[in-house]
């Protein structure tokens, strides 16, 4: 089983891209593709939405999500959200093995 979260972070102007570009200089997005269960984590610039950005991010299982989510990565990630003034739109998909 997976576990997948679109999250779509959308902003003024360019703030959702300078949020995913700031998330890639950091180092963050590697720290979390190193987390145990971390199957996907890669930023999209949608065409039809230029002041946004999607993330899609695979997890193993619901644990190793919540392993994540209880990072200090994540205190990061949200003080990153607040610098940019983003407002976030989630969906969650869950995947079963054929």
């Amino acid at each position: 089983m997976s576990l997948t979260v679109m999250i779509t972070y959308t902003g003024k102007e360019q703030a959702a891209k300078q949020f995913m570009e700031e998330m890639l200089a950091s180092g963050l997005v590697e720290q979390i593709k190193a987390q145990p269960g971390n199957e996907r984590y890669d930023y999209y610039l949608p065409v039809n939405q230029p002041n946004a950005v999607l993330l899609i991010d695979r997890w193993t299982t619901q644990e190793a999500l919540d392993l994540h989510h209880q990072s200090s990565m994540m205190q990061k990630i949200a003080a990153l959200r607040k610098k940019y003034h983003l407002r976030l739109h989630v969906e969650t998909f869950t995947s079963k093995p054929n």
